[in-house]
C-alpha cells in the first residue's frame, strides 16, 4: 500500500498589524494569491488529500480556505492546535494517527522545513527546500500500510514547488 503526503506550509501572512497575535495573523493579498494557484497546481497533478490536518492558527485555515475551491470532493478538514508552531517530532505524531491514503498537513516553519528534510530519503533539488519558504509544498509517498508505521527517511519525493514557480 502507498501512502501519499502534501506537506504546506502556510502562504505568506499579513504583519499589519503589531498589536495582533502571531496566531491571529490573517494573510495578506500575495499570500491569498499563492494559496489559490497552490490549489490549482495540486489539481492539475492529481494531489488531491482525502484528509486535511491543519494547524488552528489563522493564516493556516486561510491558506486551505485559498487551496480548496480549486480541488475536487469535500477532504475532511481537522484542525490541530498541536501543530501550531510545531517540532518534527509532533508532526510526526499528529501524521501518524492519519486515516486516509492522501494526507494534506498544513503548517508552520521552522519545524516543517526540518520535519521535510528529515521525512525523505532524498530532498528534491531545489534549493528553496531546505528553507521551506511560505507555500512551499513537499509530495512525498512512503510504501506502508498504515500511518502508524511512518518513520523519518521513508518517504520518497515526488513533487516540490514554491507559489512563484507556479506558471499560470
Amino acid at each position: 500500500m502507498t501512502k501519499r503526503l502534501i506537506l504546506t506550509r502556510h502562504a505568506k501572512s499579513s504583519w499589519d498589524d503589531p498589536t495582533m497575535s502571531d496566531h491571529d495573523r490573517p494573510l495578506n493579498e500575495r499570500g491569498k494569491a499563492a494559496a489559490a494557484d497552490l490549489g490549482t497546481w495540486l489539481a492539475s497533478r492529481g494531489y488531491v488529500p482525502d484528509e486535511v490536518l491543519c494547524s488552528d492558527a489563522l493564516r493556516t485555515r486561510k491558506t486551505w480556505s485559498g487551496i480548496a475551491p480549486a480541488l475536487p470532493g469535500s477532504p475532511t478538514l481537522s484542525l490541530k492546535p498541536s501543530l501550531y508552531n510545531a517540532g518534527p517530532d509532533v508532526m510526526m505524531a499528529v501524521l501518524r494517527h492519519a486515516q486516509s491514503d492522501t494526507v494534506m498537513v498544513i503548517g508552520h516553519n521552522p519545524g516543517i522545513a526540518e520535519f521535510a528534510t528529515r521525512i525523505v530519503a532524498q530532498p528534491p533539488m531545489s534549493p528553496e527546500f531546505r528553507h521551506f519558504p511560505t507555500g512551499a509544498t513537499l509530495v512525498a509517498s512512503f510504501e506502508i500500510d498504515d500511518w502508524a508505521q511512518l518513520a523519518y527517511g521513508l518517504g520518497a519525493t515526488r513533487d516540490f514547488i514554491v507559489p512563484r514557480e507556479i506558471v499560470a
